[in-house]
């Protein structure tokens, strides 16, 4: 019994790897094509506070300023992804989705007119906060073990909601924050039994 637990678990992480990798290496090409395109791709990226700058919401965690900056993204990505992947697929994409929309939203509506705002480290903010907020509301013995490996690992990344680097987007790490917040909160609400 334990042993079958033990296989299913790590055949859970394993393809939690095998997704992960394929996201970043297809986060890696759309670098190389940007490249190739002499970064035309980046204008797709959030222009705040204007309407056509609204569709970078959807492909402004896809884009990057080069291959550093994506090179910054490409660990914590893949490394999250798989936890969260191996944890529970539907919990990946609601805090996915939560953390990917409200980066790009608080971006737009934050962040300066006249920037331009991509990269993925909203969506990584977001599962990092959505997997610290996760033990915080389960109480669950698991999710709080994973949680303060989180909190150790990359728990210093949420530094970054505060304004203090120039040229990083701390209005995007805020929004994945409250997005990971966000799901973490609708999900554990979901599960909760009705009250009688």
């Amino acid at each position: 019994m334990l042993d079958g637990v033990k296989t299913a678990d790590w055949a859970r992480v394993r393809q939690g790897a095998i997704v992960m990798a394929v996201a970043v290496a297809a986060l890696w090409v759309i670098e190389l094509v940007d490249l190739a395109l002499r970064h035309s791709l980046d204008l797709f990226g959030v222009r705040p506070w204007t309407l056509s700058g609204l569709v970078g919401i959807l492909f402004a965690p896809l884009l990057h300023f080069g291959f550093a900056h994506l090179a910054a993204n490409s660990v914590p990505l893949f490394v999250l992804g798989t936890v969260l992947w191996a944890s529970d697929r539907r919990e990946f994409a609601w805090a996915t989705a939560f953390a990917w929309m409200c980066s790009g939203a608080v971006a737009w509506l934050l962040t300066p007119p006249g920037s331009l705002v991509i990269g993925a480290s909203g969506v990584v903010m977001g599962w990092t906060a959505y997997l610290l907020a996760r033990g915080v509301l389960s109480r669950n013995v698991a999710h709080i073990a994973i949680g303060l490996v989180v909190a150790v690992g990359y728990g210093s990344l949420l530094l970054g909601v505060l304004p203090l680097r120039a040229g990083v987007s701390w209005q995007g790490h805020l929004g994945g924050v409250i997005g990971g917040v966000l799901a973490a909160w609708f999900l554990h609400r979901r599960g909760r039994p009705p009250r009688r």
